[in-house]
């Protein structure tokens, strides 16, 4: 029995290794460059992972995209350029807020438009709404005489078989 405990607990020890992930260390001389490189990372959106930032994807390409950020602040290179790469590399999907031009003016503007939309028709259908109500009132005024005679006769009528 103990040495089942035994082999049990050094096959998990060596299990245990073939577990252990690499984690990319990327150096640099600077703070301010090491800062950049996170904001960065947390800025552009994997192209494979869709919804994940450089920083959380483990995708291969992400991995080469950050050794890529890491190499171009190593050139000294300023953050809008080092977007401007990836945007002209990967298309504006490694964005998360893609920037404002022909091609994404629905997707800035359409939510407003939407908005608006949704609100007049909401004024129309209110609008509608009342002139019924005012149409339905204006019919519930009083009977003319003649009116007024018709219905007196008709009643007496349905009195009179009743009876």
């Amino acid at each position: 029995m103990l040495k089942i405990k035994w082999a049990a607990g050094l096959l998990l020890l060596l299990c245990s290794f073939l577990v252990s992930a690499a984690i990319d260390v990327y150096q640099f001389d600077d703070p301010e460059k090491e800062k950049r490189f996170q904001e960065l990372a947390y800025e552009l959106r994997c192209p494979k992972c869709q919804n994940q930032n450089l920083a959380d994807s483990n995708a291969e390409i992400a991995k080469d995209l950050r050794t890529k950020i890491q190499q171009m602040l190593v050139a000294d290179k300023t953050n809008p350029e080092i977007i401007d790469y990836m945007v002209e590399r990967y298309g504006d999907f490694v964005l998360y807020e893609p920037r404002v031009k022909p091609q994404t003016y629905l997707l800035w503007y359409g939510p407003v438009l939407l908005i608006l939309l949704g609100l007049v028709a909401i004024f129309f259908i209110i609008r509608g709404r009342m002139k019924n109500k005012q149409s339905s009132a204006q019919s519930d005024v009083e009977l003319t005489v003649a009116e007024a005679k018709q219905l007196d006769a008709l009643l007496n009528i349905k009195k009179g078989k009743k009876s």
